[in-house]
């Protein structure tokens, strides 16, 4: 389009030039075809190129190559007095005849109808040129008006979100602190009078409890009132360090299972943050759906798995990551070679949460459930690059099985 608007002009000239002198070389034609020529370099040269037209108006009879010359005058160069000074050349050149000698000062008829030509001619490229280049600063400036009201509009999104985020924060506060900080209170004031030793025991293990969860309300609290962006971490996160004392403290029959190399490995805080919540959310189910049930707790790489723990939700089965020889029994190269390159990689988590029925003796707690904690398990591992599966077992339980690659997607707080 932009060549086309350049050559079609041109053509438009030379086509001019060639109906009304024919196509016989002479002065007029020759001129004619100059003019033509010299919109070639209109839009960098526009008042060289309109001075160089008007021989062709004067002397060729040719009406585009100065008109189109004087348009683009009228939009690169919105000068008053240069384009008055154009229109009054072209004027001119249009109105006084070729040779000078052939003007008739008495033929008032013929010269008023050629003056208002020439001013047709003269004032109609201008008011064109002048309308395209008011029409493009329009543009621009709607252009510029809709950016910055989407701007002013993600302000004020921005300045909602902050205000409801303080007002969730006020409100947690004085709810959910308040509550909890009674309950820490009425556990102290139990352990203290209490006379049997497991009374004082579970009294401290509620209090201290209340104690973590003020904390992580607190952590919560900060968060929420935060503007948003990037913040500093108000207190220190879980990690999988901490999964013991949190099982510990679960009041539940758990088995932990874990390995020497996720000890050693360094996994991204992220990872292990959101595995803890996993396990922390998971357990919080078994209590709240399978009262005296036995948990088994497993983190481990994936591709330390066994065969026989890797069973899908619902009793489907996984091929197991290690590939062995029928006839031996022994690895493969095959499977060697993948281990070795494996190990040059990032290794990934898994951690897998899995209850056996529950105990039918046992009296549920009836604790309030929203119904959206595996749905925001999911998200949690999803938006770290990893998958999370759970489902009923066919030996009347539930697995929660969460898989996280060695080099999450996003490393902020998740």
């Amino acid at each position: 389009m932009r060549w086309g608007s350049l050559i079609v002009p041109v053509l438009l000239a030379v086509a001019d030039a060639l109906l009304v002198n024919g196509v016989t070389f002479g002065l007029e034609l020759n001129v004619s075809l100059v003019a033509a020529a010299a919109l070639l370099v209109r839009r960098r040269l526009p008042v060289l190129v309109f001075l160089v037209t008007l021989p062709g108006i004067l002397i060729g009879y040719v009406w585009f190559a100065p008109m189109i010359a004087l348009y683009t005058v009228a939009q690169r160069r919105p000068d008053r007095r240069l384009l008055t000074i154009c229109a009054l050349l072209l004027a001119a050149a249009h109105f006084v005849p070729w040779p000078v000698s052939d003007f008739e000062p008495t033929a008032y008829r013929e010269n008023t109808l050629t003056l208002i030509d020439a001013c047709v001619t003269s004032v109609g490229p201008i008011a064109l040129g002048l309308l395209v280049r008011t029409r493009s600063e329009l543009a621009a400036r709607i252009e510029d008006l809709t950016r910055s009201r989407r701007h002013a509009d993600e302000l004020i999104a921005e300045q909602v979100l902050s205000t409801e985020r303080a007002r969730l924060a006020r409100e947690m506060h004085d709810v959910v602190a308040h509550q909890v900080s009674l309950i820490s209170l009425q556990a102290g004031a139990v352990q203290i009078s209490a006379e049997d030793a497991k009374a004082r025991e579970g009294a401290r293990t509620i209090r201290e409890l209340s104690v973590r969860t003020l904390d992580e309300l607190r952590h919560m609290v900060g968060i929420l009132r935060a503007a948003g962006g990037d913040h500093e971490e108000l207190t220190p996160q879980p990690r999988l360090a901490d999964l013991p004392r949190m099982i510990e403290l679960s009041a539940l029959d758990v088995d932990y299972e874990t390995d020497d190399a996720v000890r050693r490995s360094g996994h991204p805080e992220a990872v292990e943050r959101a595995a803890f919540r996993i396990v922390q959310e998971a357990l919080t189910n078994v209590r709240k759906h399978a009262p005296g049930a036995r948990v088994t707790v497993r983190v481990s790489e994936p591709d330390a798995e066994d065969p026989e723990t890797a069973e899908d939700p619902g009793g489907r089965q996984e091929t197991a990551h290690e590939t062995t020889d029928e006839t031996t029994d022994e690895p493969t190269d095959q499977t060697t070679d993948q281990t070795t390159d494996e190990t040059e990689e990032p290794r990934g988590l898994r951690v897998e949460v899995r209850n056996g029925p529950p105990d039918a003796s046992a009296v549920a707690p009836g604790l309030p459930g929203g119904g959206h904690g595996l749905v925001g398990l999911r998200e949690r591992a999803q938006l770290l690059g990893g998958t999370l599966e759970a489902g009923p077992t066919e030996e009347g339980g539930f697995v929660v099985r969460a898989d996280f690659p060695g080099t999450p997607r996003v490393t902020g707080p998740v």
